[in-house]
Order: C-alpha cells, then sequence, then structure tokens
C-alpha cells in the first residue's frame, strides 16, 4: 500500500513488501539496529550542525540517545558499508550519537498535560531499558503508566550494572527525566512479589509489563565457587555502583567474555589491584564486546588469558588461585560458536586473591498463576509479548535473557504497542517506507579516504585509575564530529536510471568508482516483487538497461554529473514510523 503526505505531494509512504526489502538490503546499518533507528537520517543532520535533530531522529527510535551514544554494543556498525574489504573501516556511528547528545542546545522537557490520554492504566515492573521504553512509548499516545522499581533510583542495569567511569550518572538522570517528565508515576523500593503482588497489580490495571530484568547470576558448578574471595560478577558490580565495593587484594581473576566482564576487570584496577587478568574458555577472536572495549582494558593494564576453562577454585578457607585446563576450538556449532573441548592433563592453577565470576545472569521466578518453563520463570509469547495470565505481559532481558540495551529497548517499545492495541483495539504505529525526490549528493569523492575518527580517551592511563568517576572517552568535538558524518555514505540515497531516456553512453561506467553501474540482460525479483540479482552481460546486442546497483554504490553522485541527458534520479528513502492508518479490532 502506497499514499502520499498529506501536505506533500512528493513524499510517499510504502507498506509494500518489495519496499521493506530495498531497505533491509540497501540500508544496512538500519536494519541491524534493533530499535530500526534512522542512522543515516541523524548523521546527515549533525553533519548540518542541526544537533538538536539528530538528536530527536535518535531519540524516536532508541529512546536513550545519550546513554547508548556510550555503551552500545553498535550492532549497525558491523554492517556499515564503508567496512567493505575495499572500503576501509566502519563508520563511527555510535560516536556520532553520542555527539548528537553532547553538543544539542537542550530544548524544554514535554509537558504531560499537553499530551492525549484515553483512560486507561498500564503497571510497569521494572525501570531498566525495556521498562522505560515501554513507558515512553505509552505515556506518549495516552496511558496512566505507573513504573515500580525495586531499588532505590530508576535505570535498572543501567545504574546498577554499568560502572560510571563508562557511563556518568548525570547522563542517566538527564535521559530518565526526560522520559518520566511526560506524566509517568514512578514509585522506588517497591520489590513486586514480596511488597505487593503481581495479581494486585494485574487487578488494579488495564495491564502490566514485567520488565524485571536478569538479576540471579549463573553459577560454574565448580568445587570451591562458594570460598571467600569469589564474588559473582553482578553483584561485584551491584556494589561497585552503590559505592559498597568489597576488599579485592593485588591478584584478580575474572571469568567471563562479555561487557560485565570487561566492567568488573576494569573496576578491579580502580580499586587498586595490580594484576587483573580476565580468562576465556575461547579466544579473544571470539569476545562480543567492542573493539574499542578490548582495547582500552589492554591500555589499562588488563591482560586477556585465552583457551582456559575453569576446573576449580584453590584455597584453605578463602580463595588462593583457581585451577585451569587448556582447552582447543573444534567444530562450529549451530549457534555459529566453536565447540570447546579440554585438553586432559594440561591442567595448571594461576594464583589469585580475588575471583569474579562474570558469566552471565537469569532472571528471578515469580511465584504466580502463569505458565512457567522448568525453572519456574513465568513465559510469554515472544510476538505477542502476553503470558497465560489474562492482563499480564512480558519484556526484555526478562523474557528474552540477557541481551543488549538496545535490543531491550526494541523489545520495550514492541511491548507496548501490542498492550497498546490489546488494550484500546487499535494499533498506534506502523513501519513505512518513506520516499521523497532530492537533489544530487554534495557528498564529495574525496570524502571517502577521512580516516576514521577515534574516540578521544582520558591521557595519560595512569590518571584514570585513580577513582570510579572519571569517564574515559571524553567525546568528539564538532569538528571530530562533522568529519566522521562525512564518512558515511548516505545509503537512504537511492540513485536510479530512466532507461527511456538513457542513450547507453556509458559516461556514468566510465567515472564510477566502483562497479556500480552494470549493463544489464535480465533483472531477477523474489516472491514480492523485489529485485533480488542483477544479471549482467558484455554482449551489447543483449543488454536491456544501464542499471545502478545501490548495493554496490557509494552515492558519490559522479554519474549524475557526467550523464548528458541529466536521466538519473536520487530519491531519499527512509525507513521510518508514522501514525497506523488501519484499526484492528480488540479480542
Amino acid at each position: 500500500m502506497k499514499s502520499n503526505d498529506e501536505n506533500d505531494n512528493s513524499v510517499v509512504y510504502s507498506t509494500e513488501p518489495e519496499d521493506f526489502y530495498y531497505m533491509d538490503i540497501n540500508v544496512p546499518c538500519q536494519a541491524a539496529c534493533p530499535a530500526l533507528t534512522n542512522i543515516p537520517a541523524y548523521i546527515r543532520a549533525l553533519y548540518e550542525k542541526q544537533y538538536g535533530q539528530s538528536y530527536e531522529f535518535n531519540r524516536m527510535a532508541n529512546i536513550l540517545p545519550g546513554i547508548l551514544g556510550r555503551i552500545c554494543s553498535r550492532p549497525c556498525e558491523n554492517k556499515c558499508r564503508h567496512g567493505e574489504s575495499e572500503l576501509g573501516q566502519p563508520v563511527n556511528i555510535c560516536h556520532i550519537k553520542r555527539a548528537a547528545a553532547d553538543l544539542q542546545d537542550k530544548v524544554p522537557l514535554p509537558i504531560a498535560e499537553d499530551l492525549p490520554t484515553f483512560g486507561k492504566k498500564v503497571a510497569i515492573i521494572g525501570s531498566g531499558p525495556a521498562g522505560l521504553a515501554a513507558a515512553h512509548d505509552l505515556a506518549t499516545i495516552g496511558a496512566h503508566v505507573t513504573i515500580y522499581e525495586a531499588m532505590d533510583q530508576p535505570g535498572g542495569m543501567l545504574r546498577y550494572g554499568i560502572p560510571e567511569f563508562r557511563l556518568p550518572r548525570q547522563i542517566i538522570k538527564a535521559e530518565i527525566d526526560r522520559i518520566l517528565k511526560l506524566g509517568i508515576n514512578l514509585k522506588t523500593n517497591i520489590r513486586v512479589g514480596t511488597d505487593v503482588a503481581i495479581e494486585a497489580l494485574v487487578d488494579r490495571h488495564d495491564a502490566v509489563l514485567l520488565a524485571a530484568g536478569c538479576y540471579q547470576s549463573n553459577t560454574l558448578h565448580i568445587p570451591g565457587e562458594v570460598l571467600p574471595g569469589v564474588y559473582p560478577g553482578l553483584e561485584f558490580m551491584m556494589d561497585v555502583c552503590k559505592d559498597q565495593p568489597p576488599e579485592l587484594g593485588s591478584r584478580v581473576l575474572v571469568i567471563g567474555a562479555g561487557f560485565t566482564a570487561f566492567d568488573c576487570a576494569r573496576s578491579a584496577l580502580r580499586l587498586g589491584s595490580q594484576d587483573v587478568r580476565i580468562c576465556l574458555r575461547r579466544t579473544e577472536e571470539d569476545l562480543v564486546v567492542t573493539k574499542d572495549e578490548i582495547f582500552e582494558a589492554k591500555a589499562e593494564g588488563i591482560r586477556i588469558e585465552s583457551l582456559l576453562l575453569s576446573r576449580r577454585v584453590i584455597g584453605q578457607g578463602k580463595v588462593e588461585g583457581m585451577e585451569f585446563v587448556r582447552t582447543h576450538p573444534g567444530e562450529l556449532q549451530p549457534d555459529g560458536k566453536r565447540r570447546i573441548s579440554a585438553i586432559e592433563g594440561s591442567e595448571f592453577i594461576l594464583p589469585a586473591d580475588t575471583i569474579i565470576m562474570a558469566t552471565g545472569q537469569k532472571p528471578v521466578p515469580f511465584d504466580i498463576a502463569a505458565r512457567k518453563d522448568d525453572s519456574g520463570i513465568p513465559t510469554a509469547d515472544r510476538k505477542t509479548y502476553q503470558t497465560s495470565m489474562p492482563g499480564l505481559y512480558i519484556a526484555g532481558d526478562y523474557l528474552s535473557g540477557p541481551s543488549t540495551v538496545i535490543e531491550a529497548i526494541a523489545m520495550g517499545r514492541w511491548a507496548a504497542e501490542k498492550i497498546a492495541e490489546d488494550i484500546i483495539g487499535r494499533r498506534f504505529r506502523e513501519l513505512a517506507v518513506r520516499m521523497e525526490d532530492t537533489q544530487i549528493t554534495d557528498r564529495q569523492r574525496a570524502w571517502d579516504f577521512i580516516p576514521r575518527q577515534e574516540m578521544p580517551t582520558v591521557k595519560p592511563i595512569d590518571t584514570r585509575l585513580t577513582g570510579m568517576d572519571g569517564e574515559v572517552e571524553t567525546g568528539y568535538d564538532s569538528r571530530m564530529a562533522e568529519e566522521e558524518a562525512k564518512r558515511c555514505y548516505l545509503c537512504n540515497l537511492h540513485y536510479e536510471i530512466d532507461i527511456s531516456r538513457c542513450i547507453y553512453c556509458r559516461y556514468c561506467i566510465d567515472v564510477a568508482p566502483r562497479d556500480c553501474i552494470k549493463l544489464v540482460e535480465k533483472v531477477e525479483t523474489n516472491e514480492v516483487g523485489a529485485i533480488t540479482n542483477l544479471v549482467e552481460t558484455k554482449d551489447w546486442e543483449a543488454v536491456n538497461a544501464v542499471v545502478i546497483d545501490n548495493q554496490r554504490c557509494i552515492r558519490c553522485g559522479e554519474c549524475m554529473r557526467v550523464c548528458p541527458v541529466d536521466c538519473i534520479s536520487v530519491t531519499r528513502v527512509e525507513l521510518v514510523e508514522k501514525m497506523a492508518q488501519s484499526e484492528t479490532q480488540n479480542g
């Protein structure tokens, strides 16, 4: 289905499957973002020094740009076209997001009285990323939202699981305040299941969303794990974030391979430990943390020990070390990871004063009359977020297990969509592909060769380690932000040749910097009509069209500049959210 913008007939919105397919293939950064953030739009706005607009492009999709600009797992950068083998390094998308937040003019917060209302009440259990995202969207469309938080401050793992040198507390407060100003009622120090029953909340509200996160640490089930000096990674980080860290001693081993393990290790250095090591079952190349995180950890003096399997904690009355066995990687498993096998007879001991087990978390069971899994955790449908208890929904890490902040935000937003649809009988938003004719890009070919702008950090290194509150990454200034923004290929620009006007002069092919313009004898499509393949030919007799391959195009505009018959056009195509046009009946 296609429709025109009410105020501009040159703007078209489409919900046709082939247009969504085009976006998935040709704007890979946005497709890779769980929240579907309009990345090319916010990068372009920042380049134009429209910092507030850039921030809002982010906030419309991912709710917490200043936070995510510091701690996002950056799935978009792995798909950035600038990172293709012959093109260099991906754009520092995440750092540009932070720059928009840092450089924006502070704008007035929204006023709750200006928002619509439809008289429905929703309770949200947990004020982490998923709960905050759901609360934001539900409040925006007019629900009366109350958040129940077990801790004394909102934010969940953002506040109590991530150290301040990575995520300053004033950033958390500022972005959560923007959400709460929508008229959301926050009740802290209330532990649902103890202070108030879930069933009671369900009785008093039209819907309840359980977004309580994962706050129970996994164990390795190895001998000696309960010795004094062994700390679960989550509890250790929560103690650090509450300014109640334990005494660690000089030698610390951290078992784990995720962001929590790195946070624990870097925190241990700042607490005075001298020899801190992160111990991995696999290799450094298998780590899912960002390369920046690995680099900074090493720069601070942390050692990464690979191919080790924990066998037992050594000690008499307290930790003295850990016995490991060497491992070797085997065949690939269905999850894409290699099977790890122990090399028997290779046992050895690393001495330690403290061992931190950062081996993941899981949800805490709730004793409620809803369908549960074998661990006693309430379950929900992954598409509707509904449990078997009418009115109760689950989202975020409590549903999926430990995930990233951006994944939790996306899940919270889609859960809010389903809740709204169920309690008011209609959808309030839908995804659409927005298309608008535009002009030739002002992007210069020389911009392809601008080096990646690395994030500035506090130097010298030893000055970082004197406390927990000094942010390591200092952020881009306006010049660096503009330079990095120039590197974006603006993949939301679609270049197309009007075949009826093309004279087959080949000028465009001659100036193309890569094989992005092709002589084509056949265009192949899939079942929804989307182009999946261009069948090229060198035989002029077989040529049916000269076609721009937007998967290869780097939007330099050279083809348009040389075309003698002006047969090449540019359309800005964007995956956006808009008010839903259709209604569905409740039930």
